[in-house]
């Protein structure tokens, strides 16, 4: 007790904290030892003394534990159950407990000291919880304020609570009403008026959520934003070929009109020839769309939703899916044969936005996070270590499916193996994790493959990597390769890529970071970037075969009035969607019809990428 690492061996060591609820927990007195592992430190709160071993676990699961399990995929927000005790007692896991053994504070205790900006940022996460829980029978959990937590700008739910009546809309605008009357200033009106729609008999969810979005924006558009990001792929110490594919990279064009706001990491599966490839062409494909898609939303002179934003990522990924997923067709690649790629992405969305404080922004702080696979991104500040996405992999599929509890499903010798993947299935099956966050701290985002997340080594060893670039003591590329260095001392069996983007909203002046690398690029929110023209990458150019030439300056015309802009943006959303789903579809007829042409144009694509894409292989 008391020591971080094995006086052995040196392995870090786990210390799990618990979360006991049930009928008989105010019974078992702090101290005790419960069926001679679980240190009992409040009646509430537990340590595992034997975290490797796995918990007592029922065989039939009743109904209560099943609500935990199909909420996994908000397991940054909802805990899961661990095991149990005493037959009645519910021991969960993945609780707002830090990692001393304290619970985080309520969001009653905690909202007059919050900025009015991460005041609206916990009610939006509230409301967005409300549908699933509601779905399950759960959504009196929200409206009871002692069983909300917040960890920074995270809301996180304690345990979960079923009722035998429904819950109404009424109801939480009543439990947000004593929050509101203390508002900051900046946003207590507004919020108060949308509080006042919550109570009334004619509440529309679509509606208040669309209001509370637009508070949500304009108070952090507030905010000065500055990015910095960096990243790296190795091999590794015992691999001979690496099928990892990052962007950017240390060795990348400074002048990419797509930084620092997008970051892509990819984990190429199918073997030599086959993985990297497919990771290659995911990378290179998706800069591509994103490049569209940023420059669509630079036109418009409303807020987009965020629902059509995370549409328009997941049409993207579905079109990348595709291209993959053909060339495994036209190659007759079967099972395990079929070439893939995981991925996790960020895009930063710079809307113009007006603000609270009355002056146009630019830049709305809104970050999109894009998974599939069980590549990663953790949001770090000087205080805390986040997992933002959750992985794809049979342990998940089974606590989704109500199935198991996660450390039973972790038994199974495939646990770890994946469930999807881009490539290995058409895209009407592909189900992206797509997840919009607001960047209102200080902190780092970083997205790697497996080659560094296995074995828990973010968790245990990220303090010593993110707490000195927030310091200013050491700098973002030297982080990077500190991180891969990390990853080919501990886990030596795979390739590494560590993207890493430094999120800056605080006022206080820069600390001058030393590094033999010049940074990446720095944006400021108040500042319009110039839009430069580039040449895309030679693979993407010739899979889509699009014209990336940038278009002709339009005229100069009036700003539409807000209905106007908003029938234009769906104009323009359809007419995109319908352009890339074109693409593809073009590409799949050029691949089937038209053989001979189509190996002319891979005459073009890089060597490797024509061995693997190539029809006649």
């Amino acid at each position: 007790m008391g020591d971080s690492v094995c006086a052995s061996c040196q392995t870090p060591l786990v210390y799990r904290y618990l979360w006991a609820t049930g009928s008989s927990v105010a019974e078992i007195q702090p101290g005790e030892k419960v069926a001679n592992r679980y240190e009992v430190i409040t009646p509430n709160i537990w340590l595992d003394t034997q975290p490797g071993l796995l918990p007592d676990i029922p065989e039939e699961l009743p109904r209560e534990i099943v609500s935990y399990l199909r909420l996994y995929q908000h397991r940054l927000h909802i805990p899961q159950v661990y095991g149990i005790a005493h037959d009645d007692i519910l021991l969960l896991e993945n609780v707002p407990i830090d990692e001393t053994g304290n619970l985080y504070p309520a969001i009653t205790d905690a909202w007059e000291q919050a900025q009015a900006v991460r005041q609206v940022y916990w009610l939006w996460q509230i409301l967005q919880l409300w549908i699933p829980l509601s779905e399950l029978g759960v959504a009196a959990s929200l409206l009871i304020p002692d069983n909300l937590r917040v960890q920074g700008w995270c809301v996180r739910v304690l345990e979960l609570v079923e009722t035998l009546h429904p819950t109404s809309l009424q109801q939480l605008g009543e439990c947000w009403q004593p929050w509101v009357a203390t508002a900051k200033k900046p946003v207590g009106q507004e919020l108060n008026k949308i509080v006042q729609q919550m109570r009334s008999e004619e509440a529309n969810l679509e509606a208040i959520a669309s209001q509370l979005n637009a508070l949500l924006l304009s108070s952090a558009a507030d905010l000065p934003l500055t990015l910095k990001v960096a990243g790296a792929t190795e091999t590794g110490p015992q691999q001979t070929q690496n099928e990892d594919t990052c962007y950017p990279t240390n060795t990348g064009d400074p002048d990419d009109p797509l930084l620092p706001r997008v970051s892509i990491v990819c984990d190429g599966i199918g073997g030599h020839e086959g993985g990297e490839v497919a990771s290659l062409l995911a990378v290179q494909s998706l800069k591509l769309q994103l490049r569209a898609l940023l420059t669509e939303v630079k036109e418009q002179a409303d807020i987009l939703p965020p629902d059509l934003i995370q549409k328009q990522l997941e049409a993207s990924l579905r079109i990348v899916n595709n291209v993959i997923c053909n060339c495994n067709d036209e190659q007759k690649r079967e099972g395990t044969q079929r070439m893939g790629t995981t991925l996790v992405m960020a895009l930063q969305i710079p809307q113009s936005i007006q603000t609270a404080l009355g002056f146009q922004s630019l830049n709305a702080h809104e970050l999109y996070l894009a998974s599939v696979g069980d590549s990663r991104a953790y949001w770090m500040t000087r205080n805390y270590c986040q997992l933002l996405t959750v992985d794809d992999d049979v342990a998940g599929r089974e606590v989704r499916y109500g199935r198991s509890l996660y450390r039973k499903a972790l038994q199974r010798p495939d646990a770890t193996a994946l469930t999807q993947a881009l490539g290995t299935k058409e895209g009407e099956f592909l189900r992206p994790l797509v997840q919009r966050f607001i960047l209102e701290e200080d902190g780092i985002l970083v997205l790697c493959s497996d080659g560094l997340s296995d074995n828990d080594w973010v968790e245990h060893s990220w303090r010593d990597y993110a707490v000195p670039v927030l310091q200013g003591t050491l700098s973002l590329e030297d982080a990077v390769g500190a991180w891969i260095g990390l990853a080919n001392q501990k886990n030596t069996h795979d390739n590494t890529s560590v993207v890493l983007t430094y999120c800056r909203v605080s006022r206080d002046p820069i600390v001058p970071m030393t590094s033999a690398v010049a940074p990446v690029e720095i944006i400021e929110a108040e500042q319009e970037q110039q839009e430069q023209q580039y040449e895309l990458a030679a693979t993407s150019q010739a899979l889509l075969e699009l014209d990336v030439s940038e278009p002709p300056a339009p005229d100069k015309i009036q700003t539409p009035a807000k209905r106007q802009g908003r029938r234009k943006w769906w104009v323009l959303l359809g007419g995109l969607l319908a352009f890339l789903g074109g693409a593809s579809l073009g590409l799949v007829a050029w691949w089937r019809l038209s053989p001979e042409t189509f190996q002319q144009t891979c005459g073009r694509l890089p060597e490797k990428v024509q061995q693997v894409c190539s029809p006649q292989k």
